[in-house]
């Protein structure tokens, strides 16, 4: 939404509101700008969340995985949870060819990993997509 649409949508003057934005990123409310892809347009036809357990709840532990998961772009998001699991991930990839890969290749072989269950997303009922005025 342009400058001149927020402003008319909350009714504030241009500058007012363009006053009003700034003072927001600035004090990190709003943190940044996206846009929201479509991940089967890019190919990203398999959706899957994987709840990963750790060898143990060390800070040492949390931070070699959580490097280790940075660095895959499969990963779109990584949750670090309560109960049974210590982590909730969403991950897109384009097939479960490349899920397999993932699993076999880079999460399985993150040494504090000591279990992950996977629960295949069958269709997206409700996604974020960001806030909406």
């Amino acid at each position: 939404m342009s400058m001149a649409e927020l402003s008319e949508h909350i009714g504030l003057s241009l500058s007012a509101c363009h006053r009003r934005v700034k003072l927001l990123e600035k004090s990190g409310v709003i943190r940044h700008y996206a846009a929201v892809l479509d991940r089967r347009s890019l190919g990203l036809e398999v959706q899957v969340f994987i709840e990963v357990k750790l060898t143990s709840q060390r800070t040492e532990e949390f931070n070699a995985f959580e490097e280790a998961i940075a660095a895959m772009p499969e990963v779109l998001e990584s949750h670090m949870i309560t109960g049974e699991f210590d982590y909730l991930m969403r991950v897109a990839v384009s097939n479960t060819a490349a899920y397999d890969e993932l699993l076999r290749n880079k999460l399985s072989q993150i040494p504090s990993v000591t279990q992950m269950r996977t629960l295949l997303s069958l269709s997206s009922v409700k996604e974020f997509d960001g806030y909406h005025l």
